[in-house]
């Protein structure tokens, strides 16, 4: 811990307060969101008034000078979606790359990488904690959620974090005192698609309140091992989650939380095949053998031979504990944080049986990473000329994994006798490049990443329609990686000891490890001005900033440098016909510099095959530019109306990899051109006490493609030739077409809402679509599918005590 340049931000932010300051944490809400409050003038044919906490305090959402997008917890659950990453589903202008990382993106541009000194672009908040740990995506399991709110565009000065892409922050219900409450919910539909939680608020005394919440979901995937006769494509979670709330004194406030929480899945690749004699094709014997097993290659296929089960688990547990003092009319408030994840993953890569064909039997990592954080910041009251907070902020944390891939890299792995083979492949193994030694079977990694912040803003209200905000944060980040070679017993793996032959030399000694350190200053001004009562217009300029890190890639050691962004917006928030309509737009340009890019990357095997790597470097030039409109409408008391569209034009300006890897004018990976969604709500009184309540949700991508190259339409075409003797890889191979996804629910509830019934579709029109492609050496063309691909009916029922 730096605690002595802790202490100096910490004195700093005072500084900064004074002069900076950026409306960060802007929440609000959309068509999908359930009324915080009622305007009275609007009486109950009109929209009601969205409460927020921009800036850390409450604040109409339409006076917030960002464009932001909420989703409420109850609009989630109308949805039918029950993780976070669907959310791309239900929010324009997010997307979620299950490969290569996996990673968040908001209007087009995230980082997916495997590095693990590598920072997020898209920060997850839960609670006001970033969870910032390599293959978290922050939350599991959708239970007991007020509110999700997505930021868009450069984050950061008032987040814990510099986020050069957006922020998804996520809030959770806090426990009620003196109310004793608690709600349970199951649902049921086709291939055993189940969400059971339950939820109760218990008050200890007139000072302290206790909710917790549990859960247990999944669903049994489409696909099928079909040798194995087990399932592919299964998810399965369940957790705990629990928030003490004490108010010893009216000016006191402390909220206690902790978690535990489990997810696995089977969600492994599958066979595409590809045109015979291509690089996307695997030999006609391996594919005859996969169909007389019974599974047909194809871009639609869900089903593998392989003769190994692969899955994927996570585990997720930790605390944080928040503390409000209000002094005076200020408030000063503080955040302390730690938090475990364990990210385990064992995916053989063979395809059939291992008598029959093996290429990487044996592929397991073991990731566990441990954090902690603290967050202190002091408010001044609201509603004067001048507004201000400023505070302080540090994270560390640190991450280590083990990696194997044992194989034969393309002959059986068992003899007609059914004995292993002596020898195996270490492809994660190397050997000293200078005494030729085998250093070890299998790689680890282990990492730091550790920052401390000191950040502040102002916003001036020099008249009554015209205010002003500015914001500034510096940074200073510490990342280091170290990368080894050990030896795993591989009699618990196996059930044998082979003989290990590395396929590659590692680095020499003096670059096993390596380090990237720096800071930044970033800031944002946002002045607007309110036209009338019902329509403002606004405008931003931000900078964003994250830290360079360390790749380990093809068994080479290669740094990267910091990324950095400058962004505008300018955008437009209107309510109209006695707020009976409100109509938002924004527009956005912003252009990256450095930007951390991941590419696939071969990497020779030493023994004339490859495997891919993902490789993660500096792209001179990004630019990311579009507009986002959102309308809600209600025509009538019992109706509510909704829709948003996003344009977003993502695309490398500058980035030359290679002589072989010019990927200039390329558009980024998983980034859609036009995305939209559309939202009905209905609910009136039928009689007998009765309620009945309608929704309909649909959401639309644009095609996109899931590795970085020019799309020219045919998988087959050559690489473009440019005019500086560069080529331009192709990528139509990784094309997902464009889809749309509908859901609905329908259903009958008690006037009192006590209890509630009804039944549920999820992708009802039964749209299947893809959710990435993989060239795996021998293997051929791969791909990974989804269980939101395929149609789920069912029946719910919820009660409310």
């Amino acid at each position: 811990m730096r605690t002595d340049l802790f202490r100096a931000l910490m004195a700093s932010a005072a500084t900064l307060g004074c002069g900076f300051g950026v409306t960060e944490q802007a929440f609000a809400q959309n068509a999908n969101t359930a009324p915080v409050q009622t305007s009275e003038a609007s009486g109950d044919t009109g929209l009601a008034d969205i409460v927020v906490t921009a800036q850390r305090r409450q604040e109409k959402a339409q006076s917030v000078p960002i464009s932001i997008t909420s989703v409420s917890g109850q609009a989630l659950e109308d949805s039918g979606f029950t993780s976070l990453t669907d959310l791309q589903y239900v929010v324009p202008g997010v997307q979620y790359d299950p490969t290569q990382g996996a990673a968040f993106q908001i209007r087009g541009v995230g980082s997916t990488s495997f590095d693990f000194s590598n920072a997020k672009s898209v920060n997850v908040v839960v609670d006001d904690v970033v969870m910032d740990a390599q293959r978290d995506n922050g939350l599991i399991g959708l239970t007991d959620i007020q509110r999700v709110d997505v930021l868009m565009g450069p984050q950061g000065t008032l987040f814990g974090k510099n986020s050069t892409s957006g922020v998804i922050a996520i809030t959770t219900n806090k426990p009620v005192i003196g109310q004793f409450s608690g709600t349970a919910y199951a649902s049921y539909g086709e291939r055993n698609d189940r969400n059971t939680n339950a939820t109760v608020n218990v008050p200890l005394s007139d000072q302290a309140a206790l909710r917790v919440s549990a859960f247990a979901l999944g669903q049994d995937g489409k696909g099928r091992y079909v040798v194995l006769d087990r399932n592919l494509g299964l998810v399965s979670e369940w957790g705990v989650r629990g928030k003490l709330l004490f108010q010893p004194a009216p000016s006191l406030e402390l909220v206690l939380a902790g978690e535990y929480t489990h997810h696995i899945d089977t969600a492994i690749r599958v066979p595409v095949g590809g045109p015979a004699g291509s690089t996307f094709a695997p030999a006609a014997a391996l594919t005859a053998a996969q169909i007389a097993l019974g599974v047909v290659p194809g871009p639609e296929n869900a089903d593998s031979a392989d003769g190994s089960l692969g899955h994927n688990t996570t585990t997720n547990k930790g605390g944080s504990l928040h503390v409000n003092y209000e002094m005076g009319q200020h408030t000063l408030t503080s955040i302390t944080a730690y938090r475990e994840t364990s990210f385990d993953n064992d995916t053989p890569a063979d395809l059939l049986p291992r008598n029959v064909y093996a290429y990487i039997p044996f592929n397991s990592g073991r990731l566990k990473t441990n954090k902690f954080s603290e967050e202190i910041h002091f408010a001044s009251p609201t509603g004067g000329t001048i507004e201000y907070l400023f505070g302080a902020f540090y994270n560390k944390l640190n991450a280590k994994q083990t990696q194997l891939q044992w194989g034969t890299l393309g002959t059986p792995l068992l003899s007609p006798a059914g004995v292993p083979s002596p020898t195996l492949y270490a492809v994660t193994g190397a050997f000293d490049p200078i005494t030729k030694a085998m250093l070890g079977n299998a790689v680890l990694f282990d990492a730091t990443n550790e920052a401390a912040a000191a950040f502040g803003q102002v916003k001036i209200t020099p008249a009554r329609r015209f205010s002003v905000t500015f914001g500034g944060r510096y940074n200073y980040d510490w990342n280091s990686q170290t990368i080894s070679y050990v030896n795993i017993d591989p009699r618990p793996i196996t059930g044998y000891s082979p003989i290990f032959v590395a396929t590659g030399a590692g680095p020499t000694e003096a670059f096993r490890t390596g380090s990237k350190k720096g800071g930044r200053f970033t800031y944002r001004i946002a002045p607007q001005f309110t036209i009338s009562r019902d329509l403002m217009v606004y405008a931003s300029y931000a900078t964003g900033y994250k830290p360079g890190g360390v790749a380990f890639v093809g068994n080479r050691y290669d740094p990267y440098n910091p990324e950095s962004v400058k962004s505008w917006e300018i955008g437009l928030k209107s309510e109209l016909f006695d707020r009976r309509a409100r109509f938002n737009l924004a527009a956005f340009s912003s252009k990256f510099t450095d930007f951390q890019a991941t590419i696939l990357t071969p990497v020779s095997t030493g023994i004339g095959g490859f495997i891919l790597a993902s490789a993660i470097g500096n792209a001179p030039g990004l630019r990311s530019r579009g507009i986002e409109a959102s309308l809600m409408v209600k025509p009538a008391r019992q109706i509510t109306l909704g829709g948003s569209v996003t344009y977003t034009d993502a695309t490398f300006t500058d980035y030359v990899a290679s002589p072989t890897a010019n990927y200039t004018g390329t558009r980024l990976t998983n980034a859609p051109e036009w995305q939209a969604s559309v939202t009905m709500d209905y609910a009136d009184e039928i009689g007998a006490g009765l309620n009945f309540k309608a929704h309909l949700d649909y959401g639309y991508r644009s095609d996109t493609q899931t590795v970085t190259g020019a799309m020219l339409g045919d998988i087959l075409a050559p690489a473009v030739s440019n005019a500086d003797g560069t080529k331009t890889p192709n990528s139509t191979y990784s094309r997902i077409p464009g889809y749309g996804l509908l859901n609905g629910r329908v259903s009958l509830a008690k006037l009192d809402g006590v209890v509630e019934f009804g039944v549920y579709a999820r992708n009802l029109l039964n749209t299947y679509y893809s959710t990435g492609w993989q060239i795996y050496g021998p293997l051929g063309l791969l791909h990974y599918t989804s269980p939101n691909a395929y149609r789920t009916l069912g029946a719910f029922a919820k009660i409310n005590f």
